[in-house]
């Protein structure tokens, strides 16, 4: 029985932001609100995770999610809360205090969505718990770990047939990103979905580039990998603890800030390394293959494999990382035959037979991937059972050979002869903008719209071109001035380049890597945030503006950036500048609790760049406004969702008056606790009396707090929780920031 307030569509809308479907997920939708099983196999990044939590929206009781990705549901629980959705986790990181809050709260209807780790499913007091719940629907993620054929097998799967057998009415949705025929069959087999549909999605994922070389020289080539994705997102997979610690000193002594991770840290070490990574403190990740399963972090650009995968699955499975949010991303592996031999060595020790042909079978197809000079995308579809027909992918070093290298002389020489008209001291960034023929106020009070190179390129976009300098920093042609600002010179080799007007071939640039084979415009990838046309053209100032802006929020919350907004909804905004609500409201990926809880903040942000340009809200030019049918239906839901908006925030300030804390509040409302905050912030803002005196921290936390705001003063919660250390929450500083402003306003 679906709600009646909400269709698959509404829901869609409300809380996730987007005004259509991605392949195959409105019919896998409807499969599983008709009652049925279903086993979905879709690519990372191709919208899995939809396909259970829309459903958990339309539903009257509770989904219960099984998954092995303890280091994940925090994140998954954090962003449906953002998105307005009742999310909690039950897992081994929890006491059994928390444990029973969560039961608890699960148990009075306030949780729709319910991750729990298999393990979980053998503890008798778990499964009574359940039994008194209203479950409709079960999902399990990562469904290939049932499997003993699976390159991921986990015991406790198994006791998922347990619970198969407690709820034979609930309908299961199994779901996972990399299974062969074999692994489907067994998936089937073991959870009884016979009477199910099976939901194959295409395993490409076209928004990434592929490539194998050569190990001989890595250090260079992966330099010029890391350059040309400068302060992006990257992970290198290495096969060693080792090696992952040395790789990670070396790129930091060359000035690439980097973390090692793997099993062997200290907890913390590793928990703070991690977090560091998802939490865009550091944008280089050197990990073994324990790193990356409790990973959701969308923009990811670069997934390099330092050292030969022992599976074709793993290394799919890895390499889906990258990319999550649908741009354009790269992953490279380095392949020695002395790489082969160590896999080998390890194989050689299993001591079960038939687990030992197994592993061997799986590491030769790994082998002739990085072997066999055939297209690198036909070779993954083909493993799990796909055919691909073209012969040429556009988009892996097989198909992008030699012959595919450009003749980058002209763009090289106007690059170089931009980096010195400039003066040599300004970046990748600035120097595209005039090569461009930006008008901006920065370029304008320079007088760069004067100098000869201004405008003088109109086939590459600014990304090609940084791309192209970080090209010519690897061939040592520009040289990267560190300083309070980065800065770009021409080298001596670069100098005479251009006065003995010499020739260059270079490698067709990742920037186009789904493209139609040229170095001009790109045809991007689909990804789950669903990649439109325009997003190419977004404004890079405004995107890092909002990068900035959404990891202060982010870090005020204690959530991951992607939480807030992800890569794909920025670059919405800084190519359409929305200047309204309204507006605003219209960007894929802004739902009606992001509306609520960012609007206000973002808006003002874009307005005040683009007022400063002379830019206009560019919505109704991308196609992000709707005909008038669709726009008199929004309007009446605009309309309802404003009158919704004034009840819920009546509702928390009544609860406010009769004394209720934000956890008491946040519990019985089924709501985020930031969501709770951001109401009680707006009504502050619009001057209604509420009462706040009882949220406050005790005297001498408030005195600290007191204190530290005079130092700090109130305009951000980071340097205030830098200066008071770890023992204060964002929450509580929030509050006590908000009372106290309420304070001295009514003083005032």
């Amino acid at each position: 029985m679906v709600n009646s307030h909400s269709t698959p569509l509404q829901a869609l809308k409300e809380h996730f932001g987007y005004d259509s479907f991605r392949p195959l997920q409105e019919e896998i939708v409807e499969n599983v609100l008709s009652g049925h099983d279903s086993l979905v196999l879709m690519p990372t990044g191709g919208g899995k995770s939809l396909c259970y939590q829309l459903p958990a929206v339309c539903l009257p009781g509770m989904t219960l999610v099984v998954s092995p990705l303890i280091a994940l549901m925090k994140d998954q629980v954090d962003a449906l809360n953002a998105n307005g959705i009742g999310a909690r986790f039950i897992n081994s990181s929890l006491t059994s205090s928390e444990i029973e809050l969560a039961q608890a709260q699960a148990s009075r209807g306030r949780v729709r969505i319910l991750y729990v780790a298999p393990e979980r499913l053998a503890i008798p007091g778990f499964r009574r718990f359940l039994q008194g719940v209203d479950l409709s629907l079960i999902a399990v993620d990562e469904a290939h770990c049932i499997s003993e054929w699976g390159h991921e097998f986990r015991p406790d799967y198994r006791n998922l047939r347990q619970l198969r057998g407690d709820f034979p009415g609930v309908p299961t949705i199994a779901l996972t990103a990399t299974a062969t025929t074999r692994v489907r069959e067994d998936i089937v087999e073991q959870l009884g979905l016979q009477q199910g549909k099976v939901f194959l999605s295409s395993f490409n994922r076209a928004n990434l580039t592929y490539s194998v070389e050569n190990k001989e020289g890595y250090w260079g080539k992966l330099l010029s990998l890391l350059q040309s994705r400068d302060g992006e997102s990257a992970i290198i997979y290495c096969f060693s603890r080792r090696e992952t610690e040395e790789l990670a000193d070396d790129l930091n002594e060359r000035g690439m800030p980097a973390r090692a991770y793997h099993a062997g840290l200290d907890p913390e070490v590793r928990r703070r390394n991690q977090e560091d990574f998802i939490r865009d403190r550091v944008p280089i990740i050197v990990a073994t293959i324990a790193f990356g399963m409790g990973i959701d972090k969308p923009d990811i650009r670069l997934v390099v494999h330092h050292s030969l995968p022992k599976s074709l699955e793993g290394y799919y499975q890895e390499t889906g990382r990258a990319g999550r949010d649908g741009l354009p991303s790269h992953c490279a592996l380095f392949y020695s035959y002395a790489d082969r031999a160590r896999q080998e060595y390890f194989i050689n020790q299993l001591e079960n037979r038939v687990e030992q042909q197994n592993a061997y079978q799986k590491l030769n197809k790994m082998v002739e991937f990085a072997e066999v000079p055939i297209c690198r995308r036909k070779s993954i579809l083909t493993y799990f059972g796909e055919y691909w027909e073209p012969e040429n992918c556009g988009a892996c070093d097989v198909c992008l050979s030699a012959s595919q290298e450009f003749d980058a002389t002209e763009v090289v020489q106007k690059v170089l002869s931009a980096v010195i008209r400039t003066g040599e001291r300004f970046g990748a960034q600035h120097v595209a903008k005039v090569l461009r023929g930006s008008r901006e106020k920065r370029v304008l009070e320079l007088g760069h719209e004067r100098l000869s190179v201004h405008g003088i390129v109109n086939d590459f976009t600014e990304e090609q071109l940084r791309e192209v300098m970080g090209q010519l920093r690897a061939n040592g042609l520009l040289v990267r001035n560190e300083g309070e600002y980065t800065t770009l010179s021409v080298s001596s080799k670069g100098r005479e380049f251009l006065n003995q007007r010499r020739k260059l071939a270079l490698p067709r640039l990742k920037s186009a890597e789904v493209g139609d084979g040229k170095t001009g415009r790109v045809s991007r990838g689909i990804g789950e945030a669903g990649v439109g046309p325009g997003i190419e053209d977004y404004d890079p100032a405004l995107f890092e503006e909002l990068r900035a802006l959404r990891r202060q929020l982010a870090d005020e919350q204690d959530v991951p950036p992607f939480v807030v907004f992800n890569d794909v909804a920025l670059r919405y905004m800084a190519a359409a500048f929305p200047q309204s609500l309204e507006s605003f409201g219209r960007v894929p990926g802004v739902g009606s609790a992001k509306l609520e809880q960012y609007g206000d903040r973002f808006v003002a942000a874009i307005t005040t760049f683009a007022q400063a340009r002379g830019l206009a809200d560019r919505t109704g030019e991308m196609g992000l406004s709707r005909n008038s049918e669709s726009s008199r239906r929004t309007s009446g839901r605009r309309e309802r969702q404003t009158a919704g908006r004034s009840s819920t925030y009546e509702q928390t300030r009544q609860m406010l008056s009769q004394g209720l804390t934000i956890g008491e509040i946040a519990s019985q409302r089924g709501l985020a606790h930031t969501t709770i905050i951001g109401q009680i912030e707006r009504m502050a803002a619009q001057g209604q009396e509420l009462s706040l005196e009882h949220l406050l921290p005790s005297p001498d936390r408030l005195q600290r707090i007191k204190e530290a705001l005079d130092v700090c003063g109130d305009q951000y919660l980071k340097p205030l929780r830098e200066y008071l250390g770890q023992e204060f929450e964002y929450d509580e500083l929030r509050l006590s920031r908000l009372v106290l402003r309420e304070m001295d306003r009514n003083e005032d």
